[in-house]
């Protein structure tokens, strides 16, 4: 299975380790690790481990996707699930600040929910996000996530929010 998801606007496809470079620059973008990274500037090596983490749980039928620009194959940034907990796969989102206002992240991010619960028959899909990262909250509420929980991380408010496939797999 090649993994390969569409959107209206974008296409989407797992990252690779050839998307090393790019990533890293990403994640270290200001804009992007305020929220992402806990203002933190990542290491070449930490940024592999995701995508590393991200190719291995491709064998599961899911991981990180980049996303592009239908008309121009502008990497335009990056939608996945990740399993950082038990409960339920977790949505992860970020645009290129360059292309930031253009409803990318929801797009992307909307076509990642459709495969967890058409493809992959998942009941349910989590996401967290820290409290003053109002763009992102946004994206989730857009998608039709709902508020589940708040609670305090690194000294950091963090919000928590699920979906759950209303058809019922």
């Amino acid at each position: 299975m090649t993994h390969l998801l569409y959107g209206d606007r974008l296409h989407l496809r797992p990252c690779q380790i050839d998307d090393l470079d790019f990533l890293h620059k990403l994640w270290n973008d200001p804009d992007i690790r305020r929220f992402l990274f806990d203002d933190r500037i990542i290491s070449r090596e930490e940024a592999q481990s995701f995508v590393d983490l991200s190719i291995k749980s491709f064998k599961s039928g899911y991981g990180l996707w980049l996303f592009f620009e239908r008309q121009s194959d502008l990497v335009a940034g990056f939608a996945g699930l990740l399993d950082f907990s038990q409960e339920a796969p977790s949505l992860i989102f970020g645009t290129n600040p360059l292309l930031w206002g253009r409803d990318y992240a929801t797009e992307a991010a909307s076509v990642v929910l459709r495969y967890a619960f058409d493809t992959l028959k998942r009941d349910r899909v989590i996401a967290d996000v820290d409290e003053p990262n109002a763009a992102s909250i946004r994206v989730l509420e857009k998608l039709g996530m709902s508020p589940a929980r708040r609670t305090i991380v690194n000294e950091r408010p963090l919000l928590y929010y699920e979906i759950r496939d209303r058809v019922g797999n």
